[in-house]
C-alpha cells in the first residue's frame, strides 16, 4: 500500500527503560487499567500495580519489566509529608 523511504521500518522497543526489576520506588497511581489495576508512569513509562486506587501514593517494588511496561508491588504507602523518598516520585 505505502511505498518509499521510511515505510515498513520496525520500531527498536528495546530502548533504555527508566525503571529496573528489584527497585523501589515512590509513584502516584495516576489512572485505573481495564483490568483494576492501579496505573503509575515514571518517565512516561507504564507501571501496572494491583490493588490500589487513582490517587494514591505508593512505594512500589518493580516485579517485571517488559518491553512496554513494568508490573509493581506495593512495599507500603508513602505519607504525604515526607519530601524525603528513596526512588524516584512521578
Amino acid at each position: 500500500m505505502f511505498k518509499g523511504k521510511g515505510f515498513n521500518k520496525k520500531f527498536n522497543l528495546d530502548f533504555p527503560k527508566p525503571v529496573k526489576e528489584g527497585e523501589e520506588y515512590d509513584v502516584e497511581i495516576t489512572e485505573t487499567g481495564s483490568r483494576g489495576d492501579g496505573i503509575a508512569r515514571i518517565k512516561n513509562f507504564v507501571i501496572f500495580v494491583p490493588g490500589v486506587q487513582k490517587g494514591e501514593k505508593k512505594r512500589i517494588k518493580i516485579v517485571r519489566v517488559a518491553r512496554k511496561f513494568a508490573i509493581g508491588e506495593v512495599k507500603e504507602t508513602v505519607d504525604k509529608t515526607s519530601t524525603e523518598s528513596k526512588g524516584e516520585t512521578v
